[in-house]
């Protein structure tokens, strides 16, 4: 099971009518025009249009998985004293005093030029369940981060 914002559920579910309802059919139609040219062994166009289709058919199988395994988080519901999905944290790493500001989001939503990092990742699996003034360490690719939880807000 997956959480969702309600942005996040509302993107993919108007991206998978998208595909189904706009791309879907083009992409049929393209098929349709590159078979009709004759000999499809020898035809790029027909393995080309094979090939698109494949990959939307493939992404609309995704998304209406993801869809079907995921549910709407209520904000409401989430405890505030603690790091919990779509907390917005700030904290200090220790060991180079640096003040760094995340929101945890589900790995469907994680985009770190926007400070969106997933529950899943080393450090927002490491906050979650914190509260503020608490330190966690957390192993990453480059060693051990030492991370003080300054302000958790919602």
């Amino acid at each position: 099971m997956e959480y969702l914002s309600k942005q996040k559920y509302d993107e993919i579910a108007a991206e998978l009518h998208h595909l189904i309802g706009e791309v879907y059919p083009k992409v049929r139609e393209d098929l349709a025009e590159a078979s009709a040219q004759g000999d499809r062994s020898d035809n790029a166009g027909y393995r080309e249009a094979r090939r698109i289709q494949g990959k939307t058919i493939s992404r609309i199988r995704f998304l209406q998985k993801i869809l079907e395994n995921s549910r709407v988080i209520d904000p409401d519901s989430l405890p505030k004293d603690r790091v919990s999905l779509l907390s917005r944290v700030e904290f200090t790493n220790l060991t180079t005093n640096v003040r760094m500001t995340f929101e945890i989001v589900s790995p469907h939503e994680m985009d770190l030029e926007a400070g969106k990092i997933s529950l899943k990742s080393p450090i927002g699996a490491a906050l979650m369940g914190k509260k503020v003034g608490e330190t966690v360490e957390v192993r990453v690719p480059s060693g051990i981060l030492r991370l003080r939880i300054d302000s958790i807000t919602q």
